[in-house]
């Protein structure tokens, strides 16, 4: 029986994934925020994006051994690195949280939160599907999607830091919240990058 070979789809899928497990942990860490806990719900985050460079490191390994290719090699690095920026970046929301002593949550932060998640959520549907991107109306309906999210994403963005300079005394606050803003909304860029990565490759490959 031959030796089934390595799938980068599913590996792109299992990547996916990782950022959407980030984005669902972020919305519920913010959603019932408790300072108390940020140490030990840091943790469970680094957790998921240190299984998401593992996967990524077994992607790249095999890449460098492999003579065939389903896509151009430099495509799959490509695409793969913009979905662990996601992963990443989604991290390093709670960090900044962290960093800058957050505690208390803006209602601002939670509506970008679910941006971000659905936005997450949007690209790993899109990659679940990737294999069949000839074919799939379902990568182009959420490859959309995630251009929507996107600016949706840069209008609550906008607002919120609007509101912050508008509303808010503490400077401290207004420092910490700015960067943790600017923080969210680059989480929906990666998501479009990602997107824009996936894309490309299929104009490439039709």
């Amino acid at each position: 029986m031959k030796k089934k070979g390595y799938n980068y789809f599913e590996a792109l899928g299992r990547l996916a994934n990782y950022s959407c497990q980030s984005a669902e942990h972020l919305h519920r860490i913010l959603k019932n925020f408790d300072p108390a806990k940020l140490q030990e719900t840091m943790e469970e985050m680094h957790k998921i994006e240190h299984q998401a460079d593992i996967e990524h490191h077994e992607m790249l390994e095999h890449l460098a051994k492999e003579f065939i290719t389903p896509l151009e090699r430099e495509d799959i690095i490509n695409l793969a690195q913009e979905i662990d920026e996601v992963t990443d970046s989604i991290e390093d929301v709670l960090i900044k949280v962290y960093m800058f002593n957050i505690t208390e949550i803006r209602i601002e932060a939670l509506a970008m939160a679910e941006i971000i998640k659905d936005c997450s959520h949007a690209l790993g549907d899109a990659l679940s599907e990737f294999h069949n991107f000839k074919k799939s109306e379902a990568i182009k309906e959420n490859l959309i999607e995630i251009n929507r999210l996107e600016e949706v994403g840069d209008e609550l963005y906008t607002k919120a830091v609007s509101g912050l300079y508008r509303n808010c005394t503490d400077p401290i606050k207004v420092i910490a919240w700015t960067e943790t803003f600017f923080r969210m909304e680059k989480c929906c860029d990666y998501c479009e990058h990602a997107a824009d990565a996936m894309e490309s490759i299929i104009m490439k490959n039709s």
